[in-house]
């Protein structure tokens, strides 16, 4: 618009921009390394955000200010996606019933600990509703689905499966699928889903 003859303040009032806008001129960066550093200590430790990165920052001395610190992490693209939430399949809700006698009903689930090198321990801890006996209780550094299903073969045998066994999300989905359709089965018993992903082996009529 200057070019074309209108004066400097007359074509701002146009295109409603202030002189200050127009003269502005960005002040140098006074900390060039800062997103080095932040793009280093996000790749370092990969589950921190912008908040973490910034008290890094901090205990590190850098007077840096929050706001910037999330700036630049967006900028760098290093946001952290956020895991989702395993889908617990929706099903007929069956009543928890309360047992009378031994056998009845069992509870599976995983308890952790940690050595003392600081390896993790895992076991596998199966007990009776009913006398709250502990019908196994397995460690080990790791479980997958064949492991569960050579403990729930070796119960079968010895004393024989439970009218229903109560587990939640800890247990693989594979050794549930393969320990139950294959044990269930030999013993002429059906599988039910009941709420917060527990399973139910109940007597076919």
């Amino acid at each position: 618009m200057v070019t074309r003859g209108l004066s400097e303040r007359r074509a701002l009032t146009v295109v409603r921009m202030s002189a200050a806008a127009l003269r502005y001129v960005p002040r140098p960066d006074p900390d060039r390394g800062l997103q080095d550093r932040i793009v280093a200590l996000a790749h370092r430790h990969r589950r921190y955000g912008a908040g973490m990165i910034y008290l890094k920052l901090r205990q590190e001395g850098r007077l840096v200010n929050h706001k910037r610190v999330e700036r630049l992490y967006a900028e760098a693209r290093l946001q952290v996606r956020r895991r989702r939430r395993k889908k617990v399949p929706v099903t007929d809700r069956q009543p928890l019933v309360r047992p009378q006698a031994p056998n009845e009903v069992w509870s599976a689930d995983f308890v952790f600990d940690r050595t003392a090198e600081g390896r993790v321990l895992k076991c596998l801890t199966i007990v009776d509703d009913a006398t709250t006996e502990a019908v196994a209780v397995v460690p080990a550094r790791a479980f997958g689905g064949l492991p569960v299903t050579r403990i729930l073969d070796r119960l079968a045998i010895e004393r024989g499966l439970p009218g229903v066994l109560r587990t939640d999300n800890g247990l693989p989905q594979k050794s549930r699928r393969q320990s139950f359709s294959d044990l269930t089965a030999s013993q002429q018993k059906s599988v039910r889903e009941t709420p917060s992903g527990f399973h139910r082996c109940g007597r076919t009529r």
